[in-house]
């Protein structure tokens, strides 16, 4: 029997690159080992691993842009709220 080989799922590699450089490190590291994990899956015919890899590093790619987003708006209004203290007690 021929078995048709699905095709290879996207692996997200460079947008894990992205958000590790320009995010969230730690999450971005998770986000690139499951993005090289798909081409080694595919590869070796596990269509199903290479799949749930990938979405595994779609998963914390967003989780590492997210988390870098929040940390910002916390940070911004960290310094609105010490601003305006600041112009209050004066």
């Amino acid at each position: 029997m021929d078995y048709l080989q699905p095709a290879k799922p996207k692996n997200y590699l460079v947008e894990a690159i992205l958000v590790t450089i320009f995010c969230c490190l730690p999450f971005g590291i998770v986000a690139i080992v499951y993005a090289l994990q798909v081409d080694n899956y595919y590869a070796a015919g596990q269509y199903a691993q290479a799949d749930r890899a990938s979405r595994d590093a779609a998963k914390w790619a967003k989780v590492s842009l997210f988390a870098s987003v929040a940390v910002i708006a916390l940070y911004l209004l960290f310094i609105g709220i010490i601003i305006f203290l600041g112009l209050s007690f004066s």
